[in-house]
Parts: structure tokens; C-alpha cells; sequence
């Protein structure tokens, strides 16, 4: 009762807006942090729950897919049934998992917990930008809400490396899940009361239920078919029959799309120009983002002998980087020389910094090897985001810009999945094979990290000759565009830090 009255006078209150965004952050950041906390207790929950270095991509991939998947359908169902139900109901999903998982007893019970987290992440995120744009009409205002938006998903990340060490190392890892108890139980409670609601347009027949079913299937089978591939073999039975089937369901899902009324994902949508090619050039960036974070913690901690605080810090100047370049710096090279010319710079830098860690030795030093290349590939990467945003927002109608901003945030989470996979896969590989050809122990495990960086650094060579091949600078003016972009930056900024956390997770495992 007193929440209702309280939800019903925020109207008047000036400063409701203010409050609802500081609510929104806080899920935000619970999100992030617990995607980078995870990071460095990998190695801990591994040898306490005894995962298998194959299982152990799991604890990242589950979480990784079910919030990819389930993107699209929970912002369809904040229109139909209401923003803040849902994004209350994302909230309260991942505090729950989060609890599970902190004490989960078994790597089943942890990996099915992650999984539900990433429900729950999901749900939350896909409403947090509606809500924004809705609160905040005024450019200006919406502007300084996105700025505040940003900087918490830039520090949040930086935030979950400390936290993530500090906890392991003092206390234990369940105690990096249990911290979401507290914010998020608060969360939801502020929730109820500050942000308002949508009137949702129903829940009717043409509802795409069958749909997120089919691609969060597809997606499960192959994160599953390319981790037991190095157990099975590429050409086994095993790996073409799971491969295929995962195939099938993405092409059923594909069919489906095209034929629906009211499709969770409109295939007329990849039609608009630069959508579909700058989510794909973002994918590839990605996937060599998360070579520099998970191969990076694998090399600190099993070649360096780094420990898990020392290891959070040593990726700082990466995230840091990363944050300051979002500040609005990158936005003004943007105004000031376009989209493209910015992406091909910012992907090229970040190909040296994958270089440089390429060739990486036993006793490279810190400060002239590893530094350099961190700052490279947050520079790059800062200087990439926002144009590759720009790019894909450019040209989407007003009415579409919503489901647009979901496909840029989808395929980017799916495409960590599968890129974890095939690195984490490619390193152990590699390994295994060096190691039966009788290499000392640390020789195998650089040539294995040394071949995943060398993929990675191919993702980000063909990245840049898809920039230079199919993007152009938009039509509209480079204000323009870059002020139609906004609304969605800041998520893709959140997915962004997102999937560098969970990357790292899975460097620990491949070793």
C-alpha cells in the first residue's frame, strides 16, 4: 500500500526521473560487476568444483547465451506487457540465480544457475534504454543521462577486476554471487516505486514464442559442438551430428522469422544499410577483445605466475582506456572526420595491440610488452564502438530503432558465445598437441595462447577489410547520426564490458 502511493506521487516529484535512472545504474553495474567478478575466481571455482577445462566454458557460455537470446523476446515483452514489469522481473530472476550460484554445491547446479542469471540479466537490460529514452525527452537531459549511463558501465567493469580479486583472495568465491543479493533485492524494492510504466500493447496470438526457443537452441548446440570438438575430433560423428542439428534449428528459425506476422526478429530489418554489416565487424572486434582478456589471464596466471589481484590490475589500463574514450572524445572525432574513417583507425590499433601480445615470451616484461598492447586494444576498441554504433543506427526508422538496438546487442552476445568457444577450443588444442610432441610444459601452453592470438588478430584483419569493403559514411550528417546512436550506445557499451568479463572467465579454463 505504501509502496502505491508512493509509485503514484513520484509523478510529481521533479527529481523522479533522476532517482529512476540511479535505479536503472544500479542493475547495470550489478550486471557488469558480475560478469567481470567472475573473471578471476574462475581458477578457484575450477579446482573447488572440480570442472574439467572443457565443462569449465560452460560457467561463461550459459550465461553468455541464454542473455543473448533472450534479448529480442524480453524487450518484445516490455512492450506488450510493460517495461518496468519486466525489467523488475529481470532484476529479481538474477538475484535469485545469483544466490543459487553462490551456493551451489555441484557444477550442474552452478552452470544451470548461470543460465537462469542471464534470463534475468537479459530481461533487465532490454528494458533499461526504453526507460531512459522514456524518462528523458529533452536531448540535453537525455544526453546527461546517457553520459551517467555510460560511466558506470565504463567503471563497472574496472570495478568487477578489483572486486573479483580482492574477494577471492581475502574471503572465497561465492562470496563474488552473493554480493548481488543485497544490491539487487534494493534495486528491485527502488524499482517499484521510481520508474514508471509503459501501458503494454497485450499479450495476443502473434507473440513469437517459438522463435527464441529455436535460437537459443541452436546456440546451446553449438557452443556445445565446437567445446567437444577437441574431445571428439572435428570430423567425428559426435561433432557433425550436434553441428548439423544446430545448423538445422537456426535455419527453422530463420523460416519461422520470415513467415510470422509478428516476428521476434524481422528479417526486413537486415535490409537497412550498415545493420547487419557493422554488427558482424563488431563481432569480429570482440572476439579479438576477448583473446587480450581470457588468453591475457591465462598467460598472467599459468606462464606469469600472476595471482588473482594482481591479474585484475594488470587489465586495468585496458578498461581504463576503454572508459575514457567514452567520456564524449570519441563522439567528437566522430563529428568531426565521420564513422568510418575513426572504425578502420580504432581496428587497426587494435590488431597492433593483438600483435604484440601474439608474440609474447616466457619472461616478456610488463611494462614494455603487455602495457602497450592492454592500452592499444582499449584505444582501439574506444575508438571503434562508437562509429560501428553510429553506422548501424544510422539508417533504422524511428520505429525500428528499438528492435534494431536489440539485433546489435544480440548479435554481439551470441557471437562471444560461440567466439569463447572456438579460442578457448583453438589454445587447448594447440596445447595438447604441443605437449604430446614432448615441449616442455610452459612452451605448449605459449604456442596455444600464441595460436588463439593469431586468430584473434585474423578476426581483426578481416574486420578492417569488411570496414573498408561494405560500410560508408551515412547520409545524415555526422551529428546526426551520431545523436541517433546515443540511445543505444550505452547499451552496446554494457554489452561490450559484459562479454570482455565473461571472455576472461574462459581463459582460465582452456588451460
Amino acid at each position: 500500500m505504501i509502496i502505491d502511493m508512493t509509485a503514484g506521487s513520484r509523478r510529481n516529484s521533479p527529481n523522479a526521473r533522476w532517482i529512476a535512472l540511479v535505479v536503472v545504474c544500479f542493475a547495470q553495474l550489478m550486471s557488469i560487476v558480475d560478469a567481470t567478478i567472475v573473471n578471476v575466481a574462475l581458477p578457484s571455482i575450477q579446482r573447488t568444483l572440480h570442472f574439467s577445462s572443457a565443462n569449465l566454458t560452460w560457467v561463461v557460455n550459459s550465461y553468455l547465451i541464454s542473455f543473448g537470446s533472450f534479448l529480442l523476446f524480453a524487450g518484445r515483452l516490455g512492450d506488450l506487457i510493460g517495461r518496468r514489469r519486466i525489467f523488475l522481473i529481470g532484476v529479481a530472476i538474477f538475484t535469485v540465480a545469483s544466490a543459487v550460484c553462490g551456493i551451489a554445491p555441484s557444477q550442474t547446479v552452478l552452470i544451470v544457475a548461470r543460465f537462469v542469471q542471464g534470463f534475468g540479466g537479459a530481461g533487465a537490460s532490454s528494458a533499461i534504454m526504453a526507460i531512459i529514452t522514456v524518462e528523458f525527452v529533452k536531448p540535453k537531459e537525455r544526453a546527461k543521462a546517457m553520459s551517467v549511463y555510460m560511466f558506470v558501465v565504463a567503471c563497472g567493469g574496472s570495478l568487477g577486476l578489483l572486486a573479483g580479486g580482492l574477494i577471492t583472495q581475502s574471503i572465497d568465491w561465492h562470496w563474488i554471487f552473493f554480493i548481488n543479493v543485497p544490491v539487487g533485492i534494493a534495486t528491485f524494492l527502488l524499482g517499484r516505486v521510481w520508474i514508471a510504466e509503459n501501458e503494454g500493447l497485450g499479450i495476443g496470438r502473434d507473440v513469437d514464442a517459438v522463435g527464441p526457443v529455436l535460437i537459443t537452441s541452436s546456440m546451446v548446440l553449438a557452443a556445445y559442438t565446437i567445446v567437444t570438438s577437441s574431445q571428439f575430433g572435428w570430423g567425428s560423428a559426435h561433432t557433425l551430428a550436434f553441428g548439423g542439428l544446430a545448423v538445422v534449428l537456426l535455419a527453422a528459425f530463420t523460416v519461422l522469422e520470415g513467415r510470422l506476422r509478428n516476428p521476434i526478429m524481422p528479417l526486413r530489418i537486415f535490409r537497412i544499410p550498415g545493420l547487419a554489416s557493422s554488427s558482424l565487424i563488431r563481432g569480429l572486434l570482440i572476439t579479438g577483445m576477448y583473446a587480450s582478456f581470457f588468453i591475457g589471464v591465462l598467460y598472467l596466471q599459468h606462464v606469469r605466475n600472476y595471482g588473482v589481484l594482481h591479474t585484475g590490475v594488470a587489465f586495468l589500463p585496458q578498461t581504463l582506456t576503454l572508459a575514457a574514450l567514452s567520456f564524449g572524445l570519441t563522439a567528437r572525432i566522430v563529428n568531426r572526420f565521420g564513422s568510418v574513417r575513426p572504425l578502420i583507425v580504432g581496428l587497426a590499433v587494435c590488431a597492433a595491440g593483438l600483435a604484440l601480445l601474439a608474440g609474447l615470451g616466457a619472461h616478456t616484461s610488463y611494462l614494455t610488452g603487455l602495457l602497450p598492447a592492454f592500452v592499444l586494444i582499449g584505444l582501439g576498441a574506444g575508438l571503434a564502438f562508437m562509429p560501428l554504433l553510429t553506422i548501424a543506427m544510422a539508417n533504422v526508422p524511428a520505429a525500428d530503432a528499438g528492435m534494431a538496438s536489440g539485433i546489435v546487442n544480440t548479435s554481439l552476445q551470441l557471437a562471444a558465445a560461440i567466439g569463447v568457444a572456438v579460442l578457448g577450443t583453438v589454445a587447448s588444442d594447440r596445447t595438447r598437441t604441443l605437449t604430446a610432441q614432448g615441449r616442455p610444459h610452459i612452451a605448449a601452453l605459449l604456442g596455444g595462447y600464441h595460436l588463439a592470438f593469431l586468430v584473434a588478430l585474423g578476426c581483426a584483419g578481416v574486420a578492417i577489410l569488411a570496414a573498408a569493403a561494405t560500410l560508408r559514411q551515412p547520409r545524415r550528417s555526422a551529428a546526426t547520426a551520431t545523436a541517433t546512436a546515443t540511445a543505444t550506445a550505452a547499451a552496446g557499451a554494457a554489452a561490450d564490458s559484459t562479454t570482455e568479463g565473461d571472455g576472461a572467465l574462459i581463459g582460465r579454463e582452456a588451460a
